[in-house]
């Protein structure tokens, strides 16, 4: 990975990387290299493909399936939460496979640009990073937000694996000011489709990880603990049918560009643009200090 410094400042991501990298579940750093205009990040190979892309192509997949992948993301952000690390930007771009064998254990979470580590005197983040489909509400009504919003991408993930379809966007055509105001609300559907076979606890995890409220939405630990995730051998084998991949990471890449380009539309930002990290004057980390 290549980052200009002069858009962006990747010591905390860096720093993120080299504490908590040895996770099974975390993309590796290997090496950091600083020719005082470019950092190059030497990272881990990751030879399997997208999370996304890989469970849309199956031609089999089902909720046991699905379980065990949320199982994995979920124990990775439970350890980061612990130690004070939101991610921010959990989306299929940035779930990806090791290797093509497909097994869950060897998927990583990557990309930790717009991670932070909460140093807020009230534990709260205010800087607006997200991606348009994967965005909590709490994060757009910018009053403040913490780990909860993680587990709002991880249910957008969840519904989209079981759905085959985003909770929120419904195609290239829809405008920024749609999605944003169904996410909002929080309205999306649990009928029709894959719907009507998904057992009733995979629809009751769906909908807690998607509460609008952050203080009410599921953390990291209860979803671990919940039924449709503790027993799993218990639930069906049965396909769940998907929309052609192109179809459902076009809508997504489409909203996305869509929003970033809308006149006052508001943007995704660096950690560092944030008031807070300005006044705090954030440590850079160069190779030299590797």
């Amino acid at each position: 990975m290549i980052i200009d410094k002069s858009k962006r400042d990747p010591s905390e991501e860096i720093e993120i990387l080299l504490r908590y990298g040895q996770h099974p579940n975390i993309i590796t750093l290997k090496d950091v290299y600083d020719d005082g205009k470019f950092v190059y990040l030497v990272m881990e190979l990751m030879r399997g493909g997208e999370l996304l892309d890989r469970i849309l192509r199956q031609k089999c997949f089902s909720e046991r399936e699905a379980s065990a992948v949320l199982c994995t993301i979920t124990r990775t952000v439970d350890y980061l939460h612990s130690q004070g690390v939101v991610h921010r930007d959990l989306k299929p771009s940035n779930i990806l496979y090791m290797d093509e064998s497909g097994n869950a254990d060897s998927i990583r979470i990557c990309d930790f640009g717009f991670a932070k580590q909460l140093r807020a005197e009230n534990g709260l983040l205010m800087t607006p990073c997200y991606t348009a489909n994967f965005v909590a509400p709490e994060v757009l009504k910018r009053q403040g937000y913490d780990a909860a919003c993680d587990i709002w991408s991880l249910g957008i993930l969840l519904y989209t694996m079981l759905a085959g379809f985003t909770p929120f966007a419904n195609g290239p055509d829809d405008t920024p000011e749609e999605i944003l105001a169904r996410i909002g609300s929080g309205k999306y559907a649990l009928t029709g489709g894959n719907w009507d076979s998904v057992s009733d606890t995979a629809k009751d995890i769906v909908s807690k990880m998607l509460h609008v409220d952050p203080h009410q939405r599921l953390t990291a630990v209860q979803v671990l603990r919940h039924p449709w995730i503790v027993n799993r051998e218990c639930l069906s084998q049965n396909q769940l049918s998907r929309q052609d991949v192109h179809l459902v990471k076009g809508a997504m890449a489409a909203t996305y560009f869509a929003l970033n380009r809308a006149p006052q539309a508001p943007r995704l930002e660096p950690v560092l643009s944030s008031n807070l990290a300005q006044r705090r004057g954030m440590k850079r980390l160069t190779s030299t200090r590797l």
